[in-house]
């Protein structure tokens, strides 16, 4: 617990306690977004390392994120092992029972981080932009977490999802795939060309499309009319 508390000195040293936690973490979540369709196309290619360099990035801001308990902090490290495996050093169709712990371990960190986000934005008193910061991370994580349940459902039922090949150059959908269909599901948009076949794959899906419209409707309006008579109040 010494070198745990010394990892959470060592950070408020460098951002302080209040530090731009949420902000840097959106800011490189929306990245992972912006080179997720440069790193598929070519494990060789200079956008292929920069999207691994901002996945570690982001790793080590989720962990910074969550770090305002010394047992949070401990727990995100332990759970930062198996993600750093599953999200950097995993090639894509591994498919094993190493990979599927790996993804589920990967799953439950972000998990963890969401609801310590959550516990932070939405249980405090005072609204202020670094807590609106976290909302909006709130939901980026949403979108690749139920991406990664997709991809774990993907390995248990190769036929859980169709990919319709009249709009897509593959048969198999890949983590981008997956990726635009929890978005397009979160967002009540839809991801044309993909649909859930397996009954598994479908109610996943009404789940986080009923999660995003709540949160939407009724937490991020909630925080942005609290965060407005907050600055009027000023």
């Amino acid at each position: 617990m010494q070198n745990i508390h010394q990892i959470s000195e060592r950070l408020n040293r460098y951002f302080g306690p209040t530090g731009p936690r949420f902000f840097l973490l959106f800011l490189f979540l929306l990245g992972l977004l912006i080179l997720y369709p440069f790193a598929v196309k070519s494990t060789t290619s200079g956008g292929y390392y920069l999207f691994r360099a901002v996945s570690s990035v982001v790793l080590l801001l989720s962990i910074y994120a969550v770090s305002f308990r010394r047992g949070f902090l401990f727990f995100a490290l332990v759970l930062a092992v198996p993600t750093a495996i599953h999200h950097v050093l995993q090639r894509e169709g591994d498919v094993n029972a190493f990979a599927i712990v790996n993804a589920v371990l990967s799953f439950v960190f972000d998990t963890f981080v969401i609801l310590v986000i959550f516990r932070r934005v939405f249980l405090r008193g005072k609204v202020t932009t670094e807590t609106v910061y976290g909302a909006l991370c709130i939901y980026l994580l949403l979108g690749f977490g139920f991406a990664s349940v997709y991809g774990m459902l993907g390995d248990l039922q190769p036929k859980a999802f169709y990919l319709d090949p009249q709009t897509n150059l593959h048969t198999v959908p890949d983590r981008f795939d997956l990726i635009y269909y929890s978005f397009g599901t979160m967002t009540s948009l839809g991801a044309a060309g993909i649909t859930a076949v397996s009954s598994q794959a479908r109610s996943i899906t009404v789940i986080e499309a009923t999660l995003g419209v709540l949160y939407l409707a009724v937490l991020i309006s909630r925080l942005m009319s609290s965060y407005r008579e907050s600055f009027s109040a000023q």
